[in-house]
């Protein structure tokens, strides 16, 4: 078993600090380790893009599909320079207005510029570059593009603190990067460019389809009609394809317009599971809180402020499985703005059980 090392990182303070605090695992990136680091989103598990051995020990590490590939991790323009073939005008301008941040840009890639594992055998690969300080500083110390899907097990609720990342992959990687807890709370948004003017969404994240029009008011978003929706092809970017995010309870969304009758629903279902003695959790809005009588009640925040409910998800789920809850019902929202990135998470957490009231 491989003894996993912990590094705290001074996010708030002075470069130089952060760099000397940095020094050991981006040397051990470097050499071909695993380590998982923060980024403004979930915690990622890096590895040298470039380097075939060090990809596979992602794989393992997770038990993730070889066939979905990973997000390419960059610290400057030049590396992406080394990446990727020449790219639409329109994605230099979403680089320009949008990065550093919660995006990721699928382009052409380079001819044998990273490993094969990384693009799932397809000619594209996405490209982001992180919004925090330890990972830019990592990714730059390291001198290497980071391979680095979130630092998780396969299909569990990605992790939003070091100690999440420690609960699942503890004695598989080399270390963890200790930079607090993470800020958007789920993950990147994924685009396509089909032409010249078009942006397609293929994973609602961090950076909302309004962002994107904003900062390419021309542009045509082509963007998933709900949460709900699903390919049956190869995925062209992570969060495609499997079910992801799960607690080990089973998970139902309600979603209704008339949020007295979510409430009504749910704590009926509650109710009716009381005489088989599973133990339940509902994950609700703060305006609702004392509305629910269940083992355990959980809130995202108010209903007004969805990137609350952004933040605390995972940390949530993770929590429904540190208390053995066994059943778990969870109120649905609008899929508006950050709305959509939401509901796409917890549908694919609940394996698309969702019921409409």
């Amino acid at each position: 078993m491989t003894i996993t090392k912990v590094w705290r990182a001074a996010v708030d303070g002075d470069a130089a600090v952060l760099a000397g605090q940095l020094e050991e695992a981006a040397a051990l990136l470097s050499e071909g380790h695993l380590v998982a680091f923060p980024t403004e989103t979930v915690y990622g598990l890096g590895a040298d893009a470039r380097n075939t051995k060090a990809v596979e020990g992602i794989f393992r590490a997770k038990g993730r599909p070889s066939d979905n590939p990973l997000i390419v991790h960059i610290a400057d323009e030049r590396q992406l320079g080394e990446l990727v073939l020449p790219y639409p005008e329109l994605a230099r301008r979403l680089m320009k207005e949008l990065w550093p941040g919660p995006l990721t840009i699928v382009l052409p890639v380079r001819p044998e510029a990273v490993s094969p594992l990384v693009t799932a055998g397809l000619s594209t690969v996405g490209v982001r570059m992180p919004d925090h300080p330890a990972a830019l500083a990592l990714i730059r110390q390291s001198g290497c593009p980071v391979a680095a899907p979130s630092a998780n097990r396969s299909g569990r609720p990605s992790p939003t603190l070091a100690e999440h990342v420690l609960e699942d992959l503890d004695g598989k990687i080399s270390g963890v990067v200790d930079g607090g807890a993470t800020g958007v709370g789920l993950e990147s948004t994924v685009i396509e460019l089909p032409d010249s003017d078009t942006i397609r969404i293929l994973r609602p994240g961090g950076i909302t389809a309004e962002q994107l029009q904003s900062a390419a008011p021309e542009a045509t978003i082509d963007a998933p009609a709900s949460a709900k929706s699903e390919i049956t092809e190869a995925p062209r970017s992570p969060g495609m394809k499997y079910t992801h995010y799960a607690p080990e309870g089973d998970l139902t969304i309600v979603q209704g317009h008339d949020p007295s009758e979510v409430t009504l629903y749910i704590q009926e279902q509650v109710n009716a599971t009381k005489a088989s003695r599973l133990k339940t959790g509902v994950l609700v809005f703060d305006e609702r809180r004392t509305a629910y009588d269940a083992d355990l009640v959980l809130t995202y925040g108010s209903e007004l402020h969805l990137e609350q409910a952004a933040h605390r998800l995972y940390a949530a789920l993770r929590r429904f499985d540190a208390e053995g809850v066994q059943l778990i019902w969870a109120e649905g929202c609008s899929e508006e703005g950050i709305g959509l990135a939401l509901m796409n998470r917890l549908a694919k957490a609940a394996g698309h059980q969702i019921v409409r009231i």
